[in-house]
């Protein structure tokens, strides 16, 4: 496409998009579960032909050099798939709270004051890599009763277009217009800042990607944004803890999987317990091949073990989001230092303690700045469809309008209504 056609597709995504909004917040809560439903069944039926069309992105990434890590983000196994199709089928058994009505009261004049829950509109989102967010976007647009426009990555085009098509289908079989979901066909960026700047008709745009993208987009963006920023996670192993457990989540935090935003990059250990913690994950670390950057009391332990990659941290590790078998380590005094290290340093996204000490708990609960506390669980939870949401649009580190997990609730607005009985103003 050249600049004009560009701007033409957008624009048009844009007016399909405003009329198909209409429909879609007046649709019952059955058609939209219907469609969901019905999605749901079509990614398990088209699972192998989506691995087809996936393989042609994969190979493409490949070819190009990206990094393993960015590769293994554009898989669409069968797992992968899976896991859509349940957040589908998970978001049409939950209640619609579209129409709710909430805060009902009296005022002393005799009208009746609440607020009814009701659709953005238009959304629009712009993201890289992963193409199973396609899935999860369309299926939060058709349960939330909004219409929404997608423009993923070019290195995931192929599985996005496929994934698309599957959408529309669901929809136009229950009814519901086919244009409530639309994706961006081209893959140059100059669609990017047309679409952050259809203020006529796209309502909010929620980027999810690298930092160059959100700061590109909340600079250049006409349009409120719902932003997911970094993921430098940290877990802190607090005072008299279960060491156990600690090993456990730590371990997990970091190695489960290390390119979602939700994986640790950070470990704070409290000093009383750095000497019989470290060396057990460590030693941990060490089998699985993660890099340890260190402070100079945890690089001292460590290196009593053989075989292991450590090295000194710098401070812009203690700021890194690695995505990659690589995690910060620094023993800190206290509950209180380790608040203060991750108010700095952190990216506000999941912040975990373990810990047994009710106090210790309270007070890193009550002062971390982050959308997620975890208290002796770990960070991976961090998600959607781990907090019963059925699926996520992102993770927003903003705290305007929806924070965390963004589900259901956080495409939503609140519109007062007032119910009187003839009454006037004096």
């Amino acid at each position: 496409m050249n600049a004009t056609s560009i701007a033409q597709h957008v624009h048009l995504l844009g007016v399909q998009a405003k009329a198909a909004s209409s429909s879609m917040a007046k649709a019952s809560a059955a058609q939209k579960s219907q469609a969901l439903r019905g999605l749901a069944k079509l990614l398990r039926s088209h699972t192998a032909a989506l691995q087809i069309d996936n393989a042609k992105d994969i190979e493409r990434a490949k070819v190009a050099g990206l990094e393993d890590v960015m590769v293994d983000r554009l898989k669409l196994t069968p797992q992968v798939l899976e896991t859509c199709a349940q957040g589908c089928e998970q978001l049409a058994n939950m209640p619609d709270i579209i129409g709710d009505i909430i805060g009902m009261k009296e005022q002393p004049s005799g009208i009746r004051v609440g607020q009814m829950r009701v659709p953005i509109g238009v959304f629009g989102m712009v993201f890289e890599s992963r193409p199973n967010v396609t899935i999860e976007a369309a299926s939060l647009a058709i349960k939330s009763g909004n219409a929404c426009i997608l423009r993923g990555g070019s290195e995931a085009i192929d599985s996005n277009k496929a994934l698309a098509q599957l959408v529309q289908l669901a929809l136009a079989e229950s009814g519901l217009p086919q244009d409530a979901v639309q994706l961006v066909q081209t893959t140059d960026r100059e669609a990017v800042g047309h679409l952050i700047t259809l203020k006529e008709f796209v309502d909010v745009i929620i980027p999810r990607g690298g930092k160059g993208l959100i700061e590109r987009i909340s600079q250049e963006a006409k349009i409120p944004v719902i932003k997911h920023l970094d993921g430098n996670c940290h877990v802190y192993v607090d005072t008299a803890c279960d060491i156990d457990m600690a090993v456990t989540i730590a371990d997990n935090a970091k190695t489960q999987k290390y390119s979602p935003c939700n994986a640790a990059e950070g470990l704070l250990v409290a000093r009383s317990e750095a000497a019989v913690f470290l060396p057990r994950i460590g030693a941990i670390y060490a089998a699985k091949g993660v890099e340890m950057r260190c402070c100079i009391e945890a690089k001292k332990i460590l290196s009593q073990l053989v075989g292991v990659n450590i090295q000194d941290a710098s401070e812009e590790d203690w700021f890194a989001e690695y995505l990659a078998p690589i995690i910060s380590i620094k023993v800190v005094a206290d509950v209180h230092e380790a608040i203060v290290h991750i108010n700095h340093y952190s990216s506000h996204h999941t912040d975990a303690i373990i810990s047994n000490n009710h106090n210790h708990i309270e007070q890193f609960v009550r002062e971390v700045d982050s959308s997620s506390v975890m208290v002796n669980a770990s960070t991976r939870f961090a998600d959607g469809f781990e907090y019963g949401l059925g699926a996520e649009i992102g993770i927003s580190t903003d705290k305007f309008h929806a924070r965390g997990p963004v589900g259901i609730e956080g495409l939503t607005s609140l519109k007062y209504v007032v119910l009187g009985q003839g009454q006037i103003r004096n």
